[in-house]
C-alpha cells in the first residue's frame, strides 16, 4: 500500500499490537512512546495517518492533535482509555478524525485506518476542476480550497469531505448513518456520535468564518444544509 502510519502509545503492548496489525496490512510504521518524539519525526519525514494516545509523558495527545492540525491536514485517530463524551467531543473538536476508546479490538482499528485512506484516496483522487457552491461557500477540488466570500477557511479532511456531500445533497436532510457509510466510508456499525462531533467543529467554523450557509439538526434523523436568509 505504501502508506506510513505513526503511532504514538507509552503502553509498550499496545504499541507493538497496534505494529503487528497495520504491518500485516502492508503499512509502514513507526511507534513512539511519547507524542513529542511523534511530533518531532513528522517535522522530518512527515507520514501519511498519525495514531495518538491522549495520556502520554509530555505533551499529551489532545493538545499534539491541535497542534497538528495547525500546520498540517494529515489524518488523526486518538485511541484513549478515556471514554466521556466530553473526552470523545474534545477530541474531535481539537482536529481529529477519529477517536476510538481503549480496549478496543485491533481489527476495528485497523478498518477505521482503511476507511480513512479510502475516503482520502476518493477525496484527493479528484484532479478536475471542479467547484461546489453553496450560500457564500465555494470549494475547489483541485486547490482543495474552501472559501466563504473569496476567504480561505482551514477544514480537515474529514470536514471537506462532508461539505462537499453537504453541498451535494443541500435539498434534503441526511441520515447520521448515511455519512458515516458515504463519507467516513465505515462498512462497520460505528458510533453516530461520531458525525455530531465534527459537525460541531463545522459549525463553529463557519459561524466564525461569516458563512450565510447553516447545517441544521433534523430531530431523530441527521442534518441539512440550509441558506440563512438575511
Amino acid at each position: 500500500m505504501g502508506k506510513k502510519i505513526y503511532i504514538a502509545d507509552d503502553e509498550k503492548n499496545i504499541r507493538d499490537l497496534i505494529f503487528y496489525f497495520l504491518t500485516n496490512e502492508g503499512y509502514e510504521v513507526k511507534t513512539f512512546p511519547t507524542g513529542d518524539e511523534l511530533v518531532d519525526c513528522f517535522h522530518k519525514d512527515p507520514c501519511d495517518l498519525i495514531i495518538l494516545d491522549v495520556t502520554m509523558p509530555g505533551t499529551d495527545g489532545f493538545i499534539l492533535s491541535s497542534m497538528l492540525r495547525q500546520e498540517s491536514k494529515v489524518p488523526i485517530i486518538i485511541v484513549s482509555a478515556r471514554d466521556s463524551e466530553m473526552d470523545k467531543i474534545t477530541g474531535i473538536s481539537l482536529g481529529s478524525d477519529d477517536y476510538l476508546t481503549k480496549p478496543f479490538s485491533p481489527m476495528e482499528l485497523v478498518a477505521r485506518v482503511k476507511a480513512l485512506f479510502r475516503r482520502l484516496t476518493m477525496d484527493f483522487g479528484e484532479t478536475t476542476d471542479q467547484t461546489y457552491a453553496f450560500a457564500n461557500i465555494e470549494m475547489e477540488m483541485k486547490s482543495r480550497d474552501f472559501k466563504v466570500d473569496g476567504k480561505k477557511v482551514d477544514l480537515s479532511p474529514t470536514e471537506f469531505t462532508l461539505m462537499i456531500y453537504f453541498i451535494s445533497n443541500y435539498s434534503r436532510a441526511i441520515s447520521r448513518e448515511e455519512l458515516l457509510k458515504n463519507v467516513w466510508k465505515f462498512d462497520y456499525d460505528a458510533d453516530t456520535r461520531a458525525a455530531d462531533d465534527v459537525i460541531k467543529r463545522l459549525r463553529k467554523k463557519l459561524l466564525l468564518a461569516g458563512s450565510t450557509a447553516k447545517i441544521e439538526s433534523v430531530w431523530g434523523f441527521g442534518f441539512k444544509l440550509e441558506e440563512i436568509v438575511l
